[in-house]
């Protein structure tokens, strides 16, 4: 008696059909726009160090966590706008809205800054959303320009109970952001959030105006972080310091010996830019109106 299909692979079938359909429109939406697809290696020496992402080892050298490092080498050789839908890979992540192995929608523009990228993530949410409205669990969202726009600090004091110098002070942001702060964010539209503290922003140009500030965003919607990006530092000794102090954090794991250096060299060459990452399985999750990661992808660590 033949065995009968897995019942869960099969459900998941609708869903699997609107993710290609939703990475069809990426794709075109950048090609319209200009964007020159490109695809950057997989397996690295090294990624760039960041206190709170752990790379996966892959034999002598690592998975990328994101393509951020030889993508900005391109921009350093002269690319202007450059896109690229890739696998990443990030150790120790599992639950209800991550993955260990994700798929990332990551775009670079040069010039540009933070608030480009604002503008263009608006642009895509709303070609993606054409009929602006989107239903996600039982709450509806407004998806029309302009989106909200909220720095960190006023998202603390609007819903946070102690302000965020407070919570940096007491060194509890972590505990305060994700019990207060982001459940409240892109209740009812998609918010960006910016500006935040320069040590929590490693790749990230400081404000000219504001240097304690780095011009990082994040995208939300529905209480879910969907995109982080920010106007690229281009400074390589500054970069240098900020990885080594990144490193220090890391350590026992991590050697200081593992620092991108053909990205650092390189550096110095590349003009004013932004880039940012989006999940594509979280923003899949979002279209389908699916409650958990697992129901937008073909395989979970789990079914392997």
């Amino acid at each position: 008696m033949p065995a009968r299909p897995n019942a869960i692979l099969a459900a998941r079938r609708d869903n699997l059909h609107k993710r290609a359909r939703i990475i069809q429109q990426i794709r075109a939406f950048f090609t319209q726009c200009a964007y020159l697809e490109v695809e950057t290696p997989h397996r690295i020496p090294c990624n760039a160090p960041e206190e709170y992402i752990l790379p996966q080892e892959s034999g002598t050298a690592y998975l990328h966590t994101s393509p951020e490092l030889c993508m900005k080498r391109l921009l350093a050789a002269g690319y202007t706008h450059i896109f690229q839908l890739c696998r990443c890979w990030r150790k120790d992540e599992r639950g209800r809205k991550h993955l260990p192995e994700f798929t990332m929608l990551e775009w670079y523009c040069s010039p540009g800054n933070y608030l480009d990228l604002m503008c263009t993530c608006e642009e895509l949410f709303c070609a993606l959303v054409p009929e602006e409205t989107l239903v996600w669990q039982g709450t509806t969202f407004q998806v029309k320009s302009p989106f909200e726009r909220i720095t960190l600090s006023q998202a603390f004091t609007r819903y946070a109970p102690i302000s965020l110098q407070e919570a940096m002070q007491d060194d509890i942001f972590e505990e305060v952001y994700t019990d207060h702060v982001e459940p409240q964010l892109g209740t009812d539209r998609p918010t960006f959030v910016y500006d935040y503290p320069t040590d929590m922003a490693a790749l990230a140009r400081c404000r000219p105006d504001a240097p304690h500030l780095a011009e990082r965003v994040e995208l939300y919607l529905g209480g879910l972080e969907l995109a982080n990006g920010f106007s690229e530092l281009v400074d390589p000794i500054e970069q240098r310091q900020r990885f080594y102090a990144a490193l220090k954090c890391m350590q026992p794991e991590f050697p200081e010996r593992m620092m991108p250096e053909p990205f650092l060299s390189e550096l110095r060459h590349m003009p004013p830019s932004a880039g940012i990452a989006l999940g594509v399985d979280r923003l899949v999750m979002l279209l389908t109106d699916a409650a958990t990661i697992d129901a937008v992808v073909a395989f979970t660590p789990e079914e392997l």
